[in-house]
C-alpha cells in the first residue's frame, strides 16, 4: 500500500497571470532596446546626404582634418562586392582629404589615427554618372570602403602647399648667368 502526501495549493492572485506576461513582455523589449543601443556603432551613422561611416575599431585622438595628410589601408568595393581598389598586401597609401572623392574626404573627417571603419559612399558624393574613363566603376554606383588609419599627419596639405610654392619661386628667380 502506498501513502500519498497531499499539499495544498493556494489559488492564484486575481491578475497575478497578466502581471506575469507583462513582466515578461517588459524583459524583451528592454533586450530588444540593449542589443539596438549596443549595435549603434555597428550600425554606423549617417553624417550627410546618405554618407555612412560605421566605426569598426575606434581611434585616438583628433579627428582628420581637409589639411591634414593621412596613410591609410583601404579596399574599395561595389554593390556587388566586386573590389575595384585595393592596397591590401601592401604599404599604406598617403592621402590628402581634399584631394580625393568628397564622400571619402567627407568620410576621412569622422576619424581617427588608429581607427577602423566601414563606409559606404552613395553615388552623388562619388563619381555619379561620369567613373573615371577605363575605371571598373559604372556610372552612378554607390562605393563601399573598409579603411584603416594608419597615420595622421596634421598639416600636411598646408606644409605640401608651401613647399609646392616654394619650389615655383625658386623657378621663377632669374639664374645667374
Amino acid at each position: 500500500m502506498s501513502t500519498v502526501t497531499a499539499v495544498p495549493i493556494q489559488p492564484l492572485k486575481r491578475g497575478s497571470l497578466a502581471k506575469l506576461w507583462l513582466g515578461i513582455a517588459l524583459l524583451v523589449a528592454a533586450g530588444v532596446l540593449l542589443a539596438w543601443a549596443g549595435a549603434g556603432r555597428m550600425r554606423g551613422h549617417d553624417i550627410g546626404a546618405g554618407l555612412i561611416v560605421r566605426t569598426v575599431k575606434p581611434g585616438r585622438g583628433p579627428n582628420v582634418t581637409l589639411n591634414d595628410g593621412v596613410m591609410v589601408n583601404y579596399e574599395g568595393r561595389l554593390a556587388d562586392g566586386t573590389v575595384f581598389d585595393s592596397n591590401v598586401g601592401r604599404e599604406p597609401v598617403p592621402m590628402l582629404p581634399a584631394q580625393v572623392i568628397p564622400g571619402f574626404s567627407r568620410a576621412l573627417t569622422a576619424m581617427q589615427k588608429g581607427g577602423k571603419y566601414r563606409i559606404h559612399i552613395p553615388s552623388s558624393m562619388a563619381y555619379g554618372a561620369t567613373p573615371p574613363r577605363g575605371a571598373p566603376i559604372p556610372p552612378n554606383a554607390d562605393l563601399d570602403f573598409d579603411v584603416e588609419i594608419v597615420e595622421l599627419v596634421p598639416n600636411a596639405a598646408l606644409m605640401a602647399a608651401a613647399q609646392q610654392h616654394q619650389q615655383q619661386m625658386q623657378q621663377d628667380v632669374p639664374q645667374p648667368r
